[in-house]
């Protein structure tokens, strides 16, 4: 019931991404090693901040910085060599100061490869410490961009 009322305030926000598997990405089998889909969920990410005015480098410009202290992986079928997937990223509504992000990579059958998740703080760039309330800009980010009634 909850997930209903928060849908009805707030709009759902997704980006797609197109890449091709490099050789570098993958291992002796020509299979994507399990570590490369962390680098996919963040190329997911940029591609998220550049349609939707949050890249990273919008939060150095107000001298902060978003550590991932959080993510997981889900994997369910494999990307190999040459393969081409598509990222689909969509942020996840909060009241916090931080910034979640879930993942879907769909191969080029859309069979859905892998599933995922991180979570992102925001701190400090001159001293790493965390913003324990929610930054003025990203105030306004959701105003703008996230919250229907608003």
């Amino acid at each position: 019931m909850k997930n209903k009322i928060e849908n009805n305030s707030h709009k759902i926000l997704s980006a797609l991404h197109k890449i091709k598997i490099r050789f570098d990405e993958t291992d002796a089998m020509g299979i994507v090693w399990h570590g490369n889909y962390l680098k996919y969920f963040e190329d997911g990410r940029e591609a998220f901040g550049r349609k939707f005015g949050i890249s990273y480098q919008d939060v150095m410009d107000v001298n902060l910085a978003t550590p991932i202290v959080k993510s997981s992986v889900e994997h369910f079928l494999s990307l190999k060599y040459g393969d081409e997937c598509v990222i689909e990223t969509t942020y996840m509504f909060t009241e916090a100061a931080k910034l979640v992000f879930n993942y879907k990579i769909f191969n080029t059958a859309e069979k859905l490869v892998c599933t995922g998740e991180t979570i992102q703080v925001f701190t400090e760039m001159k001293n790493g410490k965390m913003q324990l309330t929610i930054p003025q800009f990203y105030k306004d980010w959701k105003k703008k961009n996230v919250l229907k009634n608003a």
